[in-house]
């Protein structure tokens, strides 16, 4: 399958302009995956680092999850990947993961999270964790740079693996 990325808008309103960027960054995070085999998806970054490409995808397996079901869906999900005892097993456990379960999960949490965010009506709607309050505009702008982050890190796992750079 071919990775296609839509641009984000130039001009739109917030709500619009964060869910472009949001999936935008979702599809670069698929796209810097693209083509690998299982192997080279559990390839590890330097040590002592246990990044992987595959770990990166389950991390943001998570991240989706715990924002947008646990958070603002109020759900009563449980960690994917990870424990209470082992808070990197997202990271950390790859070595015989399911590639493509993985991807299936992630997939499937980032379609809930489009589906739970575009039922709440407004972008200054909040959502209490841990004593804290959150809107989700601040949610959004998180998941964005979450993104972002971790696709710079899937760019120098990737040139790596492969060689491959781009955007």
């Amino acid at each position: 399958m071919t990775i296609k990325r839509a641009e984000p808008p130039l001009t739109a309103n917030e709500r619009d302009m964060l869910e472009g960027w949001l999936d935008y960054h979702r599809a670069t995070l698929a796209w810097k995956c693209e083509g690998l085999s299982p192997d080279q998806l559990r390839e590890r970054a330097v040590p002592p680092s246990s990044m992987s490409l595959l770990g990166l995808v389950r991390h943001m397996s998570e991240v989706e999850r715990g924002w947008f079901r646990r958070r603002v869906g109020q759900a009563d999900a449980p960690w994917l990947y990870c424990t209470d005892d082992h808070l990197d097993g997202d990271f950390d456990d790859v070595a015989d993961a399911d590639v493509a379960e993985a991807f299936q999960t992630w997939r499937q949490e980032c379609d809930h999270a489009r589906a739970i965010a575009a039922a709440v009506p407004s972008l200054d709607d909040t959502f209490a964790d841990k004593g804290n309050i959150f809107s989700l505009r601040w949610i959004m702008s998180h998941m964005v740079e979450e993104y972002a982050r971790h696709n710079g890190h899937a760019d120098l796992l990737r040139e790596r693996i492969d060689g491959a750079t781009g955007d």
